[in-house]
């Protein structure tokens, strides 16, 4: 059965990749803009204009607001700590999801009462698009967004690289792994790379690199076992 409301604050990539990714979950979705000259008619979603001076309460006798999901994507990132510091506020128990654009922001988020915060890193929605042909993907997506605590993101150093000799990153296997996503790569150099843009798919991964990994952590201690350690 569905739950009642989604409410999405910003209208940009990253809010239409989450609509289109909770409408299976949602009976009504509603991206919420600053912007004034946005004008669209979808049969998923609303999209409607808000103000950060706004009291709430006409918002909230459409939406009641404190029982809905809420996501805070604004790309500018004070005012998204704005946003979740007076939701949190007004409504103390409320459910955000916040986007973040370090891991600074990261800590601000949390301090301002986001329940659950998602760094952007290199993400853009192309990318976003093409991970989401993948099923683990799909899964740890869905587990980020409906706040699945048992998720974990760890930072693992390739000590045995046997598994990825000779193969691009676009050739691996990643399900012999168990469901495991590796997003990133940080080679020994220092240098990083995304493992779904374009550039990366077509580099090796070797001893001395470090894979930002999520899953569930049994998953990732197999993970681990097989190719190298936390770090």
């Amino acid at each position: 059965m569905k739950e009642s409301n989604a409410l999405i604050f910003g209208y940009n990539e990253y809010g239409l990749e989450i609509a289109k990714n909770i409408l299976s979950k949602y009976k009504n979705i509603v991206i919420l803009t600053l912007n004034d000259d946005i004008n669209i008619d979808s049969p998923d979603f609303k999209v409607e204009k808000f103000d950060l001076s706004d009291k709430w309460e006409e918002l909230n006798l459409k939406y009641d607001i404190e029982n809905s999901k809420v996501f805070c994507t604004l790309m500018d990132v004070a005012q998204n700590i704005f946003l979740t510091i007076s939701l949190k506020s007004a409504y103390k128990d409320i459910s955000i999801v916040a986007l973040a654009n370090s891991s600074e922001d990261v800590n601000k988020l949390y301090m301002a009462g986001a329940s659950k915060v998602i760094p952007i890193v290199e993400t853009t929605a192309r990318i976003i698009t093409d991970m989401l042909k993948k099923p683990i993907l799909t899964n740890v997506l869905h587990s980020i967004l409906y706040e699945d605590g048992e998720l974990k993101v760890m930072q693992l150093k390739v000590t045995n690289d046997e598994y990825f000799k000779d193969k691009y990153t676009a050739e691996i296997d990643w399900s012999v792994f168990g469901s495991v996503l590796v997003l990133s790569i940080v080679h020994e150099d220092m240098s990083k790379e995304f493992v779904y843009s374009s550039k990366s798919k077509h580099n090796y991964i070797k001893s001395g690199d470090i894979l930002i990994s999520v899953g569930y952590e049994a998953d990732l201690d197999k993970f681990r076992n097989m190719i190298g350690e936390y770090v």
